[in-house]
C-alpha cells in the first residue's frame, strides 16, 4: 500500500469514527467512544502523516494573481536613459514593442529588465513581477507576504527531504 492510499485510507477511518460517535443513534454504549480514547484513537490515526493544515487557506493564491507592488517601490524604480548603442539594436520594450529611441528615458526593474513607464507602472499597480521573468517586487499585501513565505519553507523543507532521501539511497 503507497503511502498516499495509507493517508486516504487513515483519514476515510477518522472520519467515519468521528461522524458515528457524534450521531448518538449509531454510537456504541460501550467505553470506545470515551472522548479520552477517542482523541488517542484518532491521534494514532494522524501519526506519521506530514499535514501542514496551517496554510490551507493561503493556497489560493495559487489561483490567483498576486496583489500590486508597493507604490514607494514603484516610484523609486531607477530611470535611465536608452544608450546610442541600445537604440541601434532595437531594443523594444517588453509591454507595448515599440523601439526604445536613443536618451528616452526607461525604467528599469532590479531584474535588469527595461520598460516605458508608461507600461510598466500601470502593470505594476495590478501585479508585482515583471512582466517578461516574473521576478516579484514586495507588495503590500501581509496575506500574501505570509503566503510567499510559507511557500518558500515548504520549497526548502522539499529541498531538505530530497536530499536526505538522496544520502540514503546512494
Amino acid at each position: 500500500m503507497t503511502h498516499v492510499s495509507q493517508m486516504s485510507a487513515r483519514i476515510n477511518i477518522l472520519i467515519t469514527a468521528s461522524s458515528q460517535e457524534a450521531d448518538p443513534n449509531t454510537a456504541r454504549k460501550s467505553t470506545r467512544n470515551h472522548p479520552k480514547l477517542t482523541v488517542k484513537r484518532n491521534r494514532t490515526l494522524l501519526s506519521g502523516m506530514d499535514v501542514d493544515l496551517g496554510s490551507a487557506d493561503l493556497s489560493d493564491w495559487d489561483h490567483r494573481l498576486p496583489p500590486p507592488a508597493k507604490k514607494d517601490i514603484v516610484q523609486n524604480l531607477p530611470s535611465i536613459a536608452v544608450s546610442p548603442a541600445q537604440a541601434d539594436r532595437g531594443l523594444k520594450c517588453p509591454v507595448c514593442l515599440l523601439e526604445f529611441e536613443e536618451e528616452e528615458t526607461v525604467k528599469r526593474m532590479p531584474c535588469e529588465h527595461c520598460f516605458h513607464s508608461g507600461c510598466i507602472v500601470p502593470w505594476l499597480g495590478k501585479t508585482n513581477s515583471c512582466p517578461l521573468c516574473r521576478m516579484e517586487l514586495p507588495t503590500d499585501s501581509e496575506e500574501y507576504e505570509e503566503y510567499k513565505r510559507d511557500k518558500e519553507r515548504r520549497k526548502q523543507k522539499q529541498h531538505r527531504l530530497e536530499n536526505l532521501h538522496d544520502a540514503m539511497y546512494t
